[in-house]
């Protein structure tokens, strides 16, 4: 059993920790006030392919392995999380389709300009009325003269509304299945579509920088060539998507849940209470040690996740675990760095009051804690 990382996966890493210390954490107090999307970021991240990381060269990634790509969610979400998940969303929700199971012609004509970072893409699963009951999807499409109708709605859509998006793929119930389940179809929207509305950004208490919005469909016509695969196969899609973006979600957390235990070992060396820094003291000493003990196992897990998908091994209970025990540590992790800082932990001047406010939508995104738990058991 080897634990250890090839150089190429190294190099992404190192490359990538290096690009958040430079580019991302200097900003991210400011991007977490105002809200705006870090697009000056986002463009420098297409310039070192980190937008296509896990595509083939032939459609204009990077052709590295995924647990590479997760290696470099790690460190861009220890520099900032809303800039972590904008390149998540993008790569395991809005790119992946298409790599996984698009067209040659829609390979060349979506996925080409999305790995190569000159386009963001959204996914549309969740609805008002269809969060972890992601089947209960109610956007409808219903197809006359070889056009789909499309009417429905979304919610808590990332990258949906950047002036970089390009458009989103949604799920829409398209007939019965004979079982009487709900035949779900996905289908290809670009932005500007007629009848397809994006509506304002959310006001969010974490991933601010980030762009999250609802999007709604009044009779929005597309040809049937934008149908994403074969009609009926939506629901195995979107299930297959989510597996891997759960390892994905893992490694963004751990990110955040080492920025909680880098600003909380830095802080307590430096501060001083009864005559010495507070890192002398027990107490504070097994919280640091219980976080990076954390983090470690966090870590593991979402490697062996990642390497179990590409090894081609089945990995769902894997990723369910991975997504799990990352995200609760990180709010484990962010909740004792408020602890430490104390007060000061309380103002948003120190890093770690934004990380607090950020963690939490970590054990909600890409299905919840509870959800993981049932996927977990569902595979013992």
């Amino acid at each position: 059993m080897d634990f250890s990382l090839s150089d190429e996966q190294q190099m992404i890493r190192d490359m990538c920790r290096e690009f958040a210390e430079e580019e991302i954490k200097p900003h991210a107090e400011e991007m977490d006030r105002s809200g705006e999307f870090p697009y000056e970021i986002v463009h420098k991240m297409a310039d070192l392919g980190l937008l296509g990381l896990p595509f083939p060269e032939e459609y204009g990634g990077a052709d590295a392995d995924f647990l590479s790509y997760c290696l470099a969610l790690e460190e861009i979400g220890r520099g900032d999380a809303s800039v972590g998940i904008t390149m998540e969303a993008h790569t395991s929700l809005g790119s992946m389709p298409f790599y996984l199971f698009g067209s040659e012609e829609q390979k060349q004509h979506y996925l080409l300009p999305l790995a190569r970072g000159e386009q963001l893409w959204a996914f549309g699963l969740t609805e008002p009325n269809a969060g972890s009951d992601s089947a209960g999807t109610e956007t409808r499409a219903v197809k006359t003269d070889g056009v789909w109708h499309i009417n429905g709605a979304k919610t808590f859509i990332t990258n949906a509304g950047t002036d970089m998006t390009g458009g989103v793929t949604i799920t829409a119930v398209t007939g019965k299945q004979s079982d009487g389940h709900k035949e779900i179809t996905n289908f290809i929207v670009p932005k500007g579509t007629p009848g397809y509305m994006i509506g304002n950004p959310y006001h969010k208490m974490g991933w601010r920088a980030s762009d999250t919005r609802p999007l709604s469909f009044e009779d929005c016509q597309v040809p049937d060539e934008n149908r994403l695969g074969s009609q009926g196969d939506g629901f195995r899609q979107f299930m297959s998507i989510l597996d891997a973006g759960r390892i994905a979600i893992a490694a963004l957390s751990v990110g955040l849940a080492q920025a909680c235990l880098d600003e909380s070992l830095a802080y307590s060396r430096e501060r001083h209470q009864f005559g010495r820094p507070i890192t002398s003291f027990q107490a504070i000493q097994f919280k640091l040690a219980d976080m990076a003990t954390e983090i470690e196992l966090a870590r593991n897990m979402y490697y062996k996740a990642a390497w179990l998908h590409m090894e081609q091994r089945p990995y769902t209970r894997e990723a369910s675990m991975a997504k799990l025990f990352a995200s609760e540590t990180a709010k484990r992790c962010a909740d004792q760095a408020v602890q430490i800082h104390g007060g000061y932990g309380f103002m948003d001047e120190y890093p770690v009051s934004r990380y607090w406010r950020n963690v939490k939508v970590h054990e909600i995104g890409e299905g919840t804690s509870e959800v993981q738990r049932i996927l977990i058991y569902k595979n013992l």
